[in-house]
């Protein structure tokens, strides 16, 4: 391992959660230390499990606050940064745009100005497929692929990468990004869409879809995304840019109809009865109609591939929530 005492920025969320864990149950680092500033999309039970672990430690703050940022890296001999720290929701991004600016780019530029005075730090950007905009039927993302983001939050994306590059090109910092696609798995939010369709599955309430729900993910099991950027901290090139991906292409209908089928299946319901929970809605606006992700590269220079298909992915998941009932309320 190349980094032994991390910060990661944005822990008590839904990945930078299972990333802290992962790392710490595979004995991947010597200290991590997560700083979050337990907006509404972050959970402190996610890391109840190591809340205990004398090499993990919690800091409340925001990331924009350099002083904080700059004593923490300091105080506990931090040599890479980690920053999952993010407003993520593309539909709170088109209700509320500054929000992203300021958390997305701003938040992310207060951090490399930080590991600009202390050049010893790497640091590793966690980004998205959605600055690529939108794919046709076939054909996936890659490394190359052209910036084209279509929503503020993949904007504001777009643009802390781009600040990323441009702080490795010009002052020299150590950097690596990787963009992943859409996650899913215990401890996500439940105004992601397949906590949503659960939410709904559990408490018999509408299970809304945009449009014809003809769009098409692909997903990728949470804990499968942590480990690629282990591996990316442990082989990756500084400078490199890592596509992270599922293999796991669905379109959003058919995906809800294997949700319904495992739900009822786990709860021993009638799928039907579920199905008619269904709602189509006005479709939301610019919506991108296919992201993929070529991850071949990860594949050749890392040895990274995941490792859970979408129907052992989606059975865990609905599990966790059945198992964790509080976490199905809004």
């Amino acid at each position: 391992m190349k980094y032994k005492r991390l910060l990661v920025t944005g822990g008590a969320g839904f990945i930078g959660s299972s990333f802290i864990r992962y790392g710490l149950q595979q004995r991947l680092a010597e200290k991590i230390v997560n700083l979050d500033a337990l907006t509404y999309a972050a959970d402190l039970r996610n890391l109840s499990s190591v809340e205990m672990d004398p090499r993990y430690v919690f800091c409340k703050g925001d990331i924009r606050d350099e002083v904080l940022v700059d004593k923490l890296c300091l105080e506990y001999k931090i040599d890479a940064i980690v920053h999952f720290a993010a407003e993520s929701h593309v539909d709170r991004s088109i209700s509320s745009p500054r929000a992203f600016y300021d958390t997305n780019v701003g938040g992310t530029l207060s951090l490399l100005e930080v590991v600009r005075k202390n050049l010893h730090i790497h640091f590793h950007h966690i980004s998205t497929d959605e600055v690529y905009g939108s794919l046709a039927q076939e054909g996936a993302f890659t490394e190359n692929s052209p910036y084209l983001p279509n929503s503020p939050y993949a904007a504001s994306k777009a643009a802390s990468d781009h600040f990323v590059r441009a702080y490795a090109h010009t002052y020299g910092i150590s950097a690596t990004i990787s963009h992943c696609t859409n996650n899913y798995g215990p401890c996500q939010n439940i105004e992601k869409f397949i906590p949503r369709m659960i939410y709904g599955c559990y408490n018999k309430q509408p299970l809304p879809v945009y449009g014809r729900g003809e769009n098409i993910r692909d997903w990728i099991y949470v804990d499968d995304h942590s480990e690629a950027v282990w591996s990316i901290l442990t082989h990756g090139k500084k400078g490199q840019v890592y596509g992270i991906g599922g293999k796991c292409e669905r379109k959003n209908i058919d995906l809800l109809h294997g949700i319904i089928h495992e739900f009822a299946r786990l709860k021993q319901e009638d799928p039907q009865d579920l199905a008619s929970l269904i709602a189509f809605v006005d479709d939301r606006p610019g919506h991108d109609l296919r992201y993929a992700i070529d991850f071949s590269k990860a594949q050749k220079e890392l040895g990274w591939a995941p490792r859970n298909d979408i129907s052992s992915g989606i059975r865990k998941t609905i599990a966790w929530y059945l198992d964790n009932p509080e976490r199905l309320v809004i």
